[in-house]
């Protein structure tokens, strides 16, 4: 299962959060959207997890908690294809 994690520190790390999520299971891929021309964190990321049983378990832990001083978004990812396209920057 794909999760969608919003609210995240400008600071936070794939690291970190692969750590915060590890503690429900285990943890096939974490990763913080970062900014191309900033380089900087987006402030949200994905976290997979191949067991979805573990991964609602996630979903509902971390929702709403602490990382780095900020109040987590934590929900199932959506597909590509469900999600409103923003304007186009060409």
């Amino acid at each position: 299962m794909n999760i969608y994690v919003g609210n995240l520190s400008w600071n936070s790390t794939d690291d970190d959060l692969r750590t915060a999520f590890e503690a429900f299971g285990e943890v096939s891929s974490a990763k913080v959207i970062m900014d191309r021309e900033t380089g900087r964190s987006r402030g949200f990321g994905f976290v997979e997890m191949s067991d979805d049983s573990a991964a609602r378990e996630a979903i509902e832990g971390m929702n709403g908690k602490d990382l780095q001083g900020r109040t987590l978004r934590v929900n199932e990812a959506r597909p590509r294809d469900d999600r409103p396209r923003g304007p186009r920057r060409f």
